[in-house]
């Protein structure tokens, strides 16, 4: 899952994205309200942490630029405006939650799983797809009650799949989401990461879909042994 923190504070900023990366995230980071718009933009983003006291363009407007355009995503507000009219301001500006600083990352990190799980529209923690078991906060794969071993690129890949399991995603797409700006990606990298997927849990569980992308197996067409 990719994100997007809009922090000015240097301090601030590194330490989230850091700690948000240990977390299993794919994590980008701008200092301002037009960089952030800008990278909006792309369209690649889960959800944004975004402060509201930022330079060139206040968060709070930001916020509702995005909302009047029709744009959904996800939006957590991570600032020291701690009054209850401040709060009461951010949400009904069409955030999804709001937290005020200082604040536990753990904390954090828990509402980011917990706005991205409702939006999926799953009330279990955990993504089950056939005899696959996925827990994003524990950072754990099973298969068939076993545990699997899966390297970080190799856990991001099969959760950005199972977080849709009838879509076809392309390449690119995949890149996107496990990529951050500062990270390189080889040519092959995507399907590395997938043929070790496919030897680590069967070769029946991910798809390759012919010019189009790759996906995973419908759950009952999985060999549940």
């Amino acid at each position: 899952m990719r994100l997007l923190i809009v922090e000015d504070d240097a301090l601030i900023g590194a330490g989230v994205r850091t700690g948000l990366k240990q977390a299993g995230f794919t994590v980008d980071w701008v200092k301002d309200g037009q960089a952030a718009a800008l990278a909006i933009a792309n369209g690649v983003y889960d959800a944004v942490v975004l402060d509201l006291g930022l330079p060139r363009k206040d968060g709070l407007a930001l916020l509702r630029d995005l909302r009047a355009k029709g744009n959904d995503l996800l939006v957590l507000v991570l600032t020291a405006r701690d009054a209850v009219e401040d709060r009461v301001r951010g949400l009904d500006s069409g955030a999804d939650d709001y937290l005020v600083k200082p604040f536990d990352l753990d904390e954090l990190t828990a509402r980011i799983r917990a706005l991205l799980r409702r939006r999926a529209g799953r009330a279990d923690s955990m993504i089950r797809h056939g005899p696959v078991t996925l827990d994003p906060a524990a950072r754990r794969v099973e298969l068939r009650g076993q545990p699997v071993g899966l390297s970080p690129r190799e856990f991001a890949l099969l959760q950005a799949l199972l977080e849709r399991p009838e879509a076809v995603l392309s390449r690119e797409q995949l890149e996107e989401r496990v990529y951050g700006w500062d990270e390189e990606v080889a040519s092959n990298a995507i399907e590395v990461h997938l043929h070790n997927l496919r030897r680590k849990l069967g070769a029946g569980i991910v798809r390759n879909v012919r010019g189009a992308g790759y996906c995973v197996a419908p759950a009952d067409e999985i060999d549940p042994r």
